[in-house]
């Protein structure tokens, strides 16, 4: 069982998704420059669009364990850990948690996909 409300994850991924539609969003597979913050270069581009704050602040309100729970539903959506795997990968987002969880999340391309998968694979279903 997860440790969040499934419908808050589907507002996630609902939200997830109207932001990386957008044409301007675009993440390098790469970082431009040595400390590796590219994502969170590209994120404060954003910082004026309502659909960024809207998904960042839905994420930040959240607490540690429901963060950490949307962190490991999207490693199993990806495919980072299995189904059968869901207490390893809980136990390893939990460990990992930072203050910037909102920002790794949204900064995934395809993290909307990956929620749905992940929650898919460990048995909901959207109503």
């Amino acid at each position: 069982m997860i440790e969040i409300n499934p419908d808050i994850v589907y507002r996630i991924t609902q939200l997830a998704r109207e932001f990386h539609a957008k044409e301007a969003v675009v993440f390098p597979h790469e970082a431009e420059n040595e400390s590796g913050d590219w994502a969170m270069q590209v994120l404060a581009d954003h910082a004026d669009d309502a659909t960024y704050e809207e998904l960042k602040a839905t994420i930040e309100s959240l607490e540690h364990l429901q963060q950490a729970t949307i962190v490991a539903l999207m490693w199993v959506g990806r495919g980072d850990f299995d189904a059968y795997q869901w207490g390893e990968a809980l136990a390893e987002s939990k460990e990992r948690w930072t203050p910037h969880t909102a920002d790794y999340l949204i900064s995934t391309p395809l993290v909307a996909d990956y929620l749905e998968e992940g929650l898919s694979l460990l048995g909901y279903t959207r109503d």
